[in-house]
């Protein structure tokens, strides 16, 4: 973490909006209506994917990529006005909630603002003609850090925002973006008042290929130089194996333990199972106790937590980025809802009073979390692969589940439970 992070965000929870598929509307009113239970949730932090104007030439789908953007300074028309956006800040300020806006200062649009006016901040290939790193991004043109005008230029952008009351900065692809810029950056702004910095930073397989390709791409180690958070993308790519078939929990467990070890003391990861780039964890994992153990988990580890808007409801299907495709909030799963909301908060306040963290396995799939604090123990046994039967263990275990508020006696012998158990132990 930065030198000046705030220490309230190793507990945060941060909830994730993409507007136009938030409601059958698409406009800031549909969140602007849902504040008060956005905050009930359990959330710190409301973080907007990018609403400014979408580029036309080279648009994927009828709605083209709310990452192809034409204008930084302006919000699209059918989304709603900077007005509007004001308005919703405020409301969301008097609920406890800062606002955080997705920054897309990789690439803009093929045809933004900055391509007509300033065609020499791109980056160019052998021929002259404007380019990207990334091929398959057919709908943008990458940024050319060389240009010093172009770092003034951004960060005046960025100045505006705060202006409007802006609280924070999700940074998309930010380690293809030289980190001199986001150290001045953060400097600059965090003179005017507490700036939260998320680095949506990249798994290990992108960063080698594009390196090889003789990019500069930084490391998750590297950026914490100017950021506040990282992505668990690090993480989620051992994660993603163990979801295949590939490897066994270890291989992620291992890789928990090893970012306590290579990255700097205090350093904090925002944990996912779902954003709007990964599929829902519910059309991932078969069956609601295996999710509700999941849930746990990500939530109880150490860092920042992430809900994706409709994660709460245990909905499978992922909105398109591309298309209208609203949320469908009456299909969800409301008893799911309950639990979801008791574990974020739960966790939250165990991890904001406890700061040592420990984890091991009792058997295949059944895990042992424990968080420490000077006056506060909290002992959690999850049952990740819907297990059932009875197994040895070499502790002894009695107390109140803080979820169901049954008593649980634990000596000798373990009877695996369906779902998750957190128990008080100081």
């Amino acid at each position: 973490m930065a030198i000046d992070s705030p220490s309230w965000l190793k507990s945060s929870v941060i909830y994730e909006v993409f507007v136009r598929n938030y409601g059958n509307a698409g406009t800031f009113n549909d969140i602007y209506n849902d504040i008060e239970r956005i905050k009930a949730l359990g959330a710190d932090i409301l973080w907007f994917m990018p609403f400014y104007p979408i580029g036309k030439v080279g648009r994927k789908g009828t709605h083209g990529s709310p990452y192809s953007i034409k204008d930084y300074e302006e919000i699209s028309k059918e989304i709603g006005s900077k007005r509007d956006f004001k308005r919703l800040i405020d409301k969301a300020h008097d609920n406890g909630l800062k606002i955080m806006i997705d920054i897309v200062f990789n690439h803009t649009s093929i045809d933004s603002k900055l391509v007509e006016t300033h065609p020499e901040w791109f980056m160019k290939d052998e021929n002259g003609k404007l380019t990207r790193k990334v091929e398959d991004w057919m709908d943008v043109y990458d940024l050319d850090y060389e240009h010093e005008d172009l770092w003034d230029y951004l960060i005046k952008v960025l100045d505006e925002w705060v202006d409007l009351g802006v609280d924070g900065f999700r940074c998309d692809v930010a380690s293809l973006v030289p980190l001199e810029f986001w150290k001045k950056a953060r400097e600059r702004l965090n003179q005017r008042k507490e700036i939260i910095w998320l680095a949506e930073t990249l798994d290990p397989k992108f960063i080698h290929d594009f390196r090889t390709k003789g990019y500069n791409v930084h490391s998750d180690s590297e950026v914490y130089q100017a950021f506040d958070l990282t992505y668990d993308y690090d993480g989620f790519y051992n994660l993603k194996s163990y979801f295949s078939g590939e490897k066994d929990l270890n291989y992620y467990f291992d890789h928990v333990f090893l970012q306590d070890t290579i990255f700097p003391k205090n350093s904090i990861k925002m944990r996912f199972l779902e954003n709007h780039d990964n599929p829902r964890i519910a059309s991932v994992l078969e069956g609601k106790d295996k999710i509700k153990n999941w849930t746990v988990l990500y939530n109880i580890l150490p860092g920042a937590s992430l809900i994706y808007a409709g994660q709460e409801l245990m909905m499978e299907k992922l909105p398109n980025l591309f298309e209208k495709d609203p949320i469908k909030w009456n299909q969800g799963d409301y008893e799911f809802l309950s639990f979801f909301k008791k574990i974020v908060n739960m966790t939250k306040e165990i991890k904001s009073t406890c700061d040592h963290f420990s984890i091991r396995d009792l058997s295949k799939g059944i895990i042992m979390i424990k968080w420490n604090g000077e006056e506060d123990e909290y002992t959690t046994i999850l049952n990740l692969e819907d297990r059932y039967g009875e197994i040895p263990v070499d502790f002894t275990l009695y107390g109140t589940d803080l979820i169901t508020n049954e008593i649980v006696s634990i000596q000798n012998y373990f009877v695996i439970r369906k779902l998750p158990i957190i128990i008080k132990t100081r």
